[in-house]
């Protein structure tokens, strides 16, 4: 395995019977979680080929608690792992064995909705779809919706800044964030932005979302809730080729619309997902747009007469909108399952880097050939309309060197992301996958000041430790 972990602290390793001692009393017993077979279901999150057992597992219930076990952890010099569902792709939960995990699961409430300022407060651990089930009756819904929204915690939607399909029109989290209550190193509470879009004072919010849990846990957040559209619309569009489907996306986006999402499907991921989900996709497309536009019939219809005359420009091979709800959702389905649907058929690793849109022909074209010249094949599926690549990478862990050479095209692919003007992550994070790779994208100078930042709010180094940064050449510890 090619990704390193700092060597545990012996001295905290040989304390772990007094540091479960000392966190026992201040949680139930049923939230500490201490023995070997328990713990092996904290080892490892969503980049399962890595994996390290944790000290132990605390599980609170209350913002009360996590700021007791904080303050124990700090007093005790106990590095702490914030986990929410444990579904990041980029390692940004793998436990260490000299740290306590400590998981927000439990704090899955919703607190209190505001209909008429459109807000929501609710504890961290709840899941990214809960949010929007329950204000759906009322007619809205929350925005930003990843993958794995039906497993997805917020409290890890924040650390990673986590977008989704629709973030092409309304935004990542950050745009769908007004307040947190983030428990420091040392077990105190602050309170960071409020119920407004701008709250008084420096933008502490901003530096929190997506700081992957290094600054703080996140154990209630505020959140904007939006009403739903009148309705929405997609299309399939089919290409002859994978640069055409690029080329179609930056067109649509050159030409001021704003559709709810350009999602991308290779033939690969097509496949794939077809013969999983049995959604209508277009078996003999080499590359495939999922385009969707929202608001009333007349609307929908207007934006996706343009939107077809704009693919008809990059021999489309096939057009089809969707004429019912079921249909749809069929659609959706498709999109939502591939990540699993290629689980069923090989090993991979998900890469995530983003791009100008304006590159997406080239970099698909040198996508292809970086993992060609490896021998591997790779399934490209990927929010087009905001230039934020997946590329599935398609390998046997059975086989010698096999995801060695996995990760090594995944690092091309994020060099690659950097080189023609993008950057090493669009939402997955940076976790323990890209942290060696934050040197290819920042000067050393420019790592510096952001270790500076941390040490701040975390000078010993707490929390979350062997993410992010590089791990030689670190500053303050």
């Amino acid at each position: 395995m090619s990704i390193a972990f700092p060597v545990p602290d012996a001295g905290v390793v040989a304390r772990r019977d007094a540091i479960i001692a000392g966190l026992a009393p201040l949680v139930a017993p049923e939230a500490l979680v201490i023995t070997e077979d328990e713990r092996r279901a904290f080892e490892t999150d969503g980049l399962t080929a890595y994996r390290r057992m944790p000290l132990a597992v605390v599980l609170p219930s209350t913002t009360a608690e996590v700021s007791a076990v904080m303050a124990f952890c700090h007093a005790n010099g106990v590095r702490v792992v914030p986990r929410g569902a444990g579904t990041s792709l980029a390692g940004g939960a793998i436990a260490q064995e000299d740290a306590v995990i400590l998981g927000v699961a439990k704090m899955n409430r919703i607190l209190a909705v505001d209909y008429e300022n459109r807000t929501a407060r609710v504890e961290a651990g709840i899941t990214n779809l809960a949010i929007s089930g329950a204000v759906s009756h009322e007619g809205f819904f929350y925005a930003p919706d990843p993958s794995s929204q039906l497993a997805c915690t917020i409290a890890g939607n924040i650390a990673m800044n986590s977008g989704g399909a629709h973030c092409l029109k309304y935004g990542v989290t950050t745009n769908n964030l007004l307040g947190v209550t983030l428990v420091m190193n040392d077990g105190t509470v602050v309170e960071i932005g409020g119920e407004h879009l701008d709250a008084p004072g420096y933008d502490l919010l901003g530096l929190v979302c997506g700081s992957e849990g290094q600054l703080g846990i996140v154990t209630e957040a505020t959140v904007r809730i939006l009403r739903a559209a009148e309705g929405a619309r997609p299309a399939l569009v089919g290409f002859g080729s994978v640069e055409d489907a690029g080329a179609c996306t930056a067109a649509i986006i050159g030409a001021g619309i704003i559709p709810v999402a350009i999602e991308y499907m290779d033939r690969e991921a097509i496949l794939i997902t077809e013969d999983f989900a049995q959604a209508g996709y277009p078996r003999d497309a080499e590359a495939m747009l999922i385009i969707e536009v929202e608001g009333s019939d007349a609307e929908c219809t207007a934006m996706l007469a343009r939107i077809e005359a704009i693919a008809s420009d990059f021999n489309p091979t096939s057009i089809r909108v969707s004429k019912s709800e079921a249909e749809s959702a069929a659609i959706w389905k498709g999109r939502k399952s591939a990540f699993g649907a290629t689980g069923r058929i090989s090993d991979y690793i998900c890469m995530d880097g983003t791009i100008p849109t304006g590159q997406l022909p080239g970099v698909l074209e040198r996508i292809g050939a970086i993992c060609a010249e490896k021998g591997l094949r790779v399934a490209n599926v990927f929010h087009a309309g905001d230039g934020n690549l997946h590329p599935l990478i398609l390998f046997d862990i059975n086989k010698p060197g096999e995801m060695e050479k996995a990760e090594a095209a995944g690092d091309e692919i994020l060099k690659l992301c950097v080189e023609v003007g993008g950057c090493l992550t669009g939402e997955h994070g940076v976790g323990i996958e890209k942290r060696e790779l934050m040197r290819f994208q920042y000067a050393q100078a420019d790592l510096e000041q952001q270790m500076r930042v941390k040490n701040v709010f975390d000078p010993g180094w707490l929390m979350n430790p062997a993410k992010v940064f590089p791990l030689e050449g670190r500053v303050g510890i």
